[in-house]
């Protein structure tokens, strides 16, 4: 049963967003509906934490964190592979993809996953991955089950299109969608935009939230009925990175470690990847923006970077421990963002510049509230290529490129 309007209005008068209802007399009873049921699923403390904004940036104290270089892995990469596909063909390791964006920054309105990167033939994103993930599924001889995330705004074009693509032949028996929550979009002074008179404006809440919104919709039950032990988490960005991987997998197991990160060594120490490392004795990430002089110069006791290995947002997590993650809430990050809204004209607006923040829990926060993390690296030009804008570094240009360098035909 949706709250009344007065519910409502109460509701957001403890959080100064009135406003929000300011053309309710206006609507259609499905409007006003439609309206209501958002303000009662949305959770408005977030912006409140604009009050304390300093305090969400504040770390503590940040410390290396050796990793699995790939020497080390390569002299027991026949070891883990085996413990990897054992664990893969016992049905204990499941895939989870954080697809809940879209394709702005590549000049598309459609989800990121459905952007096409062929030159000669289609290929699009969500296929190259299906594709990476097959390569497993083949090796081991079973389906490995693969969730979804998807969020309000991509939803129903992402299922769509995967089920007229008939996921790109992946078993969807063994398919499972879910929808992340979604936050508040604000102006710069905490007052909270509207995208039309009766919805306001939200955006996913960061890939943080996945394992809440994976219980939120059932999904938890899933993993545990078909004993999933493991799951591998993953960004929808990156098309020739490796899921499920075998030896990934064995190598967290075998090391007895709550989540393996895949990481690779960083082309500068400025790169725009987060860093590996420990925060006060527990795994932790440090992110480019956060990266001092003093954690750029360091070095380790071989004389390499302290820092020198970036994560690639592909993770392994141990399902058992993640279980904290129902009870605790994840510190979240206030990020400036172009915010579509109307205005008092009700003109719809489109920004070119950030015009107010974001609110979002992130995968890495996760990582600290584990005890024991593998970094585990990778070769980077095979399973590194990001697609984070359209030209230039981290691009469709790029990744193009590599995929052609790792043999993929376009």
């Amino acid at each position: 049963m949706t709250i009344n309007y007065e519910q409502a209005r109460a509701k957001l008068r403890a959080h100064g967003q009135e406003h929000l209802l300011q053309y309710y007399d206006e609507l259609t009873p499905q409007q006003q509906e439609l309206l209501l049921a958002q303000i009662e699923e949305t959770d408005f403390g977030v912006v409140d934490s604009l009050k304390h904004k300093e305090m969400l940036l504040q770390r503590g104290e940040i410390t290396p964190l050796r990793a699995m270089e790939l020497p080390e892995i390569r002299a027991e990469e026949e070891k883990f592979r085996a413990i990897g596909l054992e664990s893969i063909r016992a049905g204990k390791v499941g895939a989870v993809l954080l697809a809940g964006g879209m394709g702005t920054r590549l000049g598309s309105d459609d989800p990121k996953g459905m952007y096409n990167i062929g030159l000669t033939k289609d290929m699009y994103i969500f296929e190259r991955l299906i594709c990476n993930l097959m390569d497993v599924v083949r090796e081991a001889g079973v389906w490995v089950p693969l969730f979804i995330m998807t969020s309000d705004k991509n939803k129903e074009a992402t299922e769509n299109f995967l089920r007229e693509h008939a996921f790109f032949g992946y078993d969807q028996e063994h398919v499972w969608f879910f929808k992340q929550e979604m936050a508040p979009a604000s102006d710069f002074d905490g007052k909270i935009y509207m995208e039309e008179k009766w919805k306001i404006s939200t955006s996913p809440n960061g890939n943080g939230g996945w394992y809440v919104s994976m219980k939120r919709e059932g999904l938890l039950d899933v993993v545990h009925e078909r004993g999933i032990e493991w799951l591998n988490t993953f960004a929808v960005d990156n098309v020739l990175q490796r899921i499920a991987d075998p030896v990934f997998v064995g190598a967290t197991i075998d090391r007895k470690c709550s989540v393996g990160a895949k990481v690779v060594r960083k082309n500068a120490p400025d790169e725009k990847v987060g860093a590996i490392c420990l925060e006060d004795g527990r795994p932790s990430i440090v992110e480019y923006y956060d990266m001092t002089q003093e954690l750029m110069d360091a070095k380790d006791e071989k004389g390499d970077p302290a820092y020198g290995f970036g994560v690639i947002l592909n993770y392994l997590f141990r399902e058992s421990d993640l279980k904290i993650m129902l009870e605790k809430k994840l510190p979240l990050h206030v990020v400036e963002k172009k915010i579509p809204y109307i205005n008092q004209n009700l003109e719809h607006i489109k920004p070119e510049a950030p015009n107010g923040y974001k609110f979002e829990g992130l995968v890495l926060d996760m990582i600290h509230e584990l005890g024991s993390c593998l970094p585990f690296e990778v070769v980077r030009n095979r399973e590194f290529a990001p697609i984070k804008n359209k030209t230039g570094v981290d691009s469709v240009e790029s990744a193009r490129q590599l995929l052609r360098e790792n043999g993929v035909e376009l």
